[in-house]
Order: C-alpha cells, then structure tokens, then sequence
C-alpha cells in the first residue's frame, strides 16, 4: 500500500476491493463496501483501513484549533464548454 497521509493532498484515492477512500485537504471520504472476512485476506483488509483511520485520527489530534464544523464549500457554476 502506498504511504497515506490522511488530508495530505488533493489527489490520492484508494481502493480496497469495493471501498474508495479519497485523500483530500480538509477531509478523507469512505464510500463503497467491504467485507471483512474471518480469514488472513479479511485480517489484511481490516488492517490496511486500521492504517487510513489511525493516520487520519492522529492528524487530527495534532491540531490546535480544530473548528467544531467545517463551513459549507463555496460553489462556483461555469459555463457548460461543450455548447
């Protein structure tokens, strides 16, 4: 597995059978399903989320002044280029 720094960029995405998790500055998405089995493959699975949540809890203990919540992202509408 690659190194992965939770909120470390804006580009790394992971993928764990049928689970995604998207690294990004200000937040790291789960979405999908995964199924951990009782064997050595469900033990890897389960470690390798074990490693995504423990870097993401530990960068968020190092922070001083965590907001209580993130406000809304701005959005911007462009126009549709393919007219």
């Amino acid at each position: 597995m690659t190194a992965f720094k939770a909120f470390g960029n804006e580009s790394q995405s992971l993928t764990i059978a049928r689970m995604t998790i998207e690294n990004r500055l200000d937040r790291v998405s789960i979405f999908g399903d995964l199924d951990i089995t009782k064997d050595k493959a469900g033990l890897a699975l389960a470690l390798i989320v074990k490693t995504v949540i423990d870097s993401a809890v530990a960068e968020l203990q190092a922070q001083k002044d965590l907001p209580d919540k993130l406000p809304a992202p701005t959005l911007t509408i462009v126009d549709n280029p393919f007219k």
